[in-house]
């Protein structure tokens, strides 16, 4: 049986930055990494993929060439994991056992959480950025006007601005070629607002307007029928929507059943749903019932699991009240560390200074972008030294700058090397 002193489940934004961090405060610590995968890939550029902005390559890196030096890799997928024994299972039989455990694992996609979806995606308008970037920018190129839809899931999904960051450049780009004004784009959310963390609510309300958006709220997708090119909706929350659809004509929506609303469309792009990994919903570090069931179930301050207190949690898998994003992550790790090394020390996790920081990048057109900084119950968190110079709210050119250039950078030299 193998045993390291430390062992990060997840390759992604999360298990490299914490590795780089902890390697940067002792050099002698034995960590492993476990994740499949082979490539690494910038996540948060693909909506600029999906827009024609960005090339896809370069959102790839091998994970090898990322796993810090001195850090073992290992290759394998997890089946199950034992906290009470400290012991995780690999695909390939092997028994791990660890004295600390790290576990960001991300998120999975599920395909089968919505009738059709698997059939449906990938082709004849059917897209989305969280599995194929390239393909989006094709059905962009090729829509020659007809209903949009944009949609999200009712699951927490990572980054939860990205369905409506493509629906922006989407509504640019078909301006610019002539077709917007055949088109009629829709926003069907099972929220009630499109964002709502203010000032930037305020500005992004502005932008729908402008754009001349459609939104529908409270419709959580149920059903893609591919053959008919229609989706269909069941109202999430009847009761605060007053049990109302409209039937509109313009849209072609129309009302089925109880509460259904079938819309037909000629491209469809959706976040489709999205979890923890099985390995994680089915072991005893999730939340058993509740809300919050099947992910990490963790203290949201300082990052420490709730019940095994030699393992944390952090990432798109955390139970935490705040956006799935790398920014956030950039904000945890740090607490993660700090919080491991202490009770390497012999010390208890004192650090509870993550208060829910997440960054929103919310691109509403080629060169224009707010940035949305907030943390737990929407409060404001916007970067002091950036807000002096730029009022971030607002739809500025450099903030696009900012998303294209800066942020891949910081990334790739920065934060996954435990120096941002």
């Amino acid at each position: 049986m193998k045993s390291h002193q430390i062992i990060i489940v997840g390759g992604g934004t999360a298990g490299i930055t914490v590795a780089s961090r902890l390697l940067l405060k002792d050099k002698t610590l034995d960590i492993a990494i476990i994740d499949p995968a082979r490539d690494h890939f910038y996540q948060p550029a693909w909506t600029l993929v999906g827009a024609g902005t960005f090339d896809y390559e370069k959102t790839r890196r091998s994970m090898q060439s990322l796993i810090p030096q001195g850090v073992k890799l290992i290759p394998e997928e997890v089946t199950s994991m034992h906290p009470d024994a400290n012991e995780i299972t690999l695909k390939n039989g092997d028994t791990l056992t660890y004295e600390y455990l790290v576990l960001c694992p991300g998120i999975q996609i599920d395909l089968d959480g919505i009738e059709g979806l698997k059939d449906a995606i990938g082709k004849d308008g059917v897209c989305s950025n969280y599995v194929d970037a390239n393909y989006t920018w094709e059905v962009l190129q090729k829509f020659k006007g007809g209903n949009a839809v944009f949609t999200q899931p009712t699951t927490p999904i990572k980054c939860g601005g990205a369905p409506q960051k493509i629906m922006y450049l989407a509504d640019e780009y078909w301006r610019k070629t002539g077709v917007r004004d055949k088109t009629e784009i829709i926003f069907a959310t099972p929220g009630s607002v499109v964002f709502g963390v203010e000032p930037f609510k305020q500005t992004i309300n502005d932008v729908v307007a402008r754009k001349q958006i459609h939104t529908k709220f409270f419709y959580g997708i149920t059903k893609i029928d591919a053959t008919n090119k229609e989706v269909h909706f069941k109202m999430v929350n009847p009761d605060e929507n007053g049990c109302v659809i409209n039937e509109d004509k313009n849209l072609r929506e129309r009302v089925a059943g109880d509460l259904t609303a079938i819309i037909p469309y000629d491209m469809l792009h959706l976040a489709p749903p999205q979890s923890a990994p099985d390995f994680v919903k089915h072991s005893r570090l999730a939340h058993a019932d509740g809300p919050n069931k099947g992910w990490i179930n963790v203290n949201i301050n300082t990052l420490q699991h709730n019940v095994y207190k030699n393992v944390f949690g952090l990432g798109d898998a955390a139970a935490l009240p705040t956006a799935k994003t790398g920014a956030a992550v950039r904000k945890q790790a740090p607490v993660v560390v700090e919080n491991l090394m202490s009770l390497i020390q012999g010390k208890d996790a004192k650090d509870d200074s993550y208060t829910g920081y997440s960054s929103c990048p919310l691109v509403t057109g080629y060169g224009k972008m707010v940035l949305a900084e907030f943390g737990y119950d929407n409060v404001r968190m916007s970067d002091p030294l950036i807000s002096k110079f730029v009022d971030t709210s607002k739809e500025k050119y450099s903030m696009w700058l900012l998303k294209k250039y800066a942020l891949p950078y910081m990334y790739w030299n920065k934060m996954l090397k435990g120096k941002a």
